[in-house]
């Protein structure tokens, strides 16, 4: 799958998510076998970006090409400038978000919001397109709601303006995340234009990855909130794409990871705001490991890095020791 002259090692990307994917993440994903991993979400204002939150969604350093940032916003010549200044500042692809459900977001006219009003959005395409010089993506929901579906509509207008690839998630802005993903819509998007087309939407296992590619006729698959607490899934999917099998990864494996991760979240952030960070990315790992059960008081109050480190590597220790015994 290529995305402008970027041929991408596998076609499973990251989606941009607000409070998640920052550079550690987006490094670990496409460790685990992501071919694109987007940034969170970066405004389209510039006058904010002097923000530490700002700053650090800013920062690629030492991330694979291609590097991928979304900016959101609804004025075509500040999302052009603010294309322009990430391109300088190293990103390599530029995605536009037409898919962001959040009320703050549509609030101000952007994200999904934007679907509702398709002459601004060829305006915007066509501004970011010329000030960017480098390939351009958007991410998009199916529509509005169910009643106004126009993925098809948005799709051919981002076609002629020069987008490189779309991705769309198979749901409709007034369904937020509820119900089923549908990908009928998808396939109409990826029969109407001659794009790459990544699909999205309720995918979290390699069953429903190949399912919503049979179903949409994508080009590849979007991951977003099943790799949470998951980011192994890559190597999963990779595995199951090219027929073969990735076994989930043991406890010894998983805490390895874990606390790798961790000691990014440390030196990305610093001491203070990594610990809290990583707090909710412990959250999100134990979730979904039913052996792992609660995490002591001690590892979720602790506001010292290496305690965090320290603990959380006794605690899965101790588990993966008792396990051994049990066996």
């Amino acid at each position: 799958m290529r995305i402008g002259p970027y041929t991408l090692a596998a076609p499973l990307a990251l989606a941009p998510m607000a409070g998640v994917t920052d550079r550690p993440f987006r490094l670990l994903c496409r460790h685990m076998g992501a071919g694109l991993a987007a940034s969170e979400m970066v405004t389209s204002d510039i006058r904010l970006w002097n923000t530490s939150k700002s700053r650090l969604r800013l920062d690629h350093r030492g991330e694979p090409e291609p590097r991928i940032v979304q900016i959101a916003g609804y004025d075509p010549a500040m999302m052009a400038d603010a294309a322009r200044l990430n391109v300088e500042m190293g990103a390599q692809v530029i995605d536009i978000n037409f898919g962001c459900p959040a009320k703050k977001v549509c609030s101000r006219a952007a994200g999904s919001a934007l679907m509702r009003d398709e002459p601004l959005v060829r305006q915007i395409l066509r501004a970011v397109v010329a000030a960017a010089g480098v390939p351009v993506t958007l991410k998009m929901r199916t529509g509005w709601d169910r009643e106004n579906r126009n993925a098809v509509a948005i799709a051919r207008i981002a076609e002629g303006e020069g987008v490189a690839a779309l991705a769309v998630h198979g749901r409709t802005r007034a369904d937020f995340f509820t119900g089923n993903a549908e990908y009928e819509t998808v396939a109409a998007v990826k029969r109407a234009v001659q794009l790459p087309v990544f699909v999205n939407g309720d995918i979290d296992c390699v069953a429903k990855a190949l399912k919503a590619l049979e179903q949409s006729g994508a080009d590849g698959v979007m991951i977003g909130r099943a790799a949470q607490g998951r980011p192994w899934i890559f190597r999963e999917l990779r595995a199951g794409l090219a027929g073969t099998s990735a076994a989930p990864p043991v406890l010894a494996e998983v805490r390895d990871i874990i606390l790798s991760h961790l000691e990014a979240l440390h030196s990305f952030y610093g001491e203070s705001q990594g610990v809290r960070v990583a707090r909710k990315h412990l959250g999100w790992y134990c979730r979904l490991h039913p052996e792992v059960g609660h995490l002591p008081d001690g590892l979720l109050k602790t506001e010292c890095a290496k305690e965090q480190l320290m603990l959380t590597s006794e605690f899965l220790s101790g588990l993966i020791g008792r396990k051994a015994l049990a066996a």
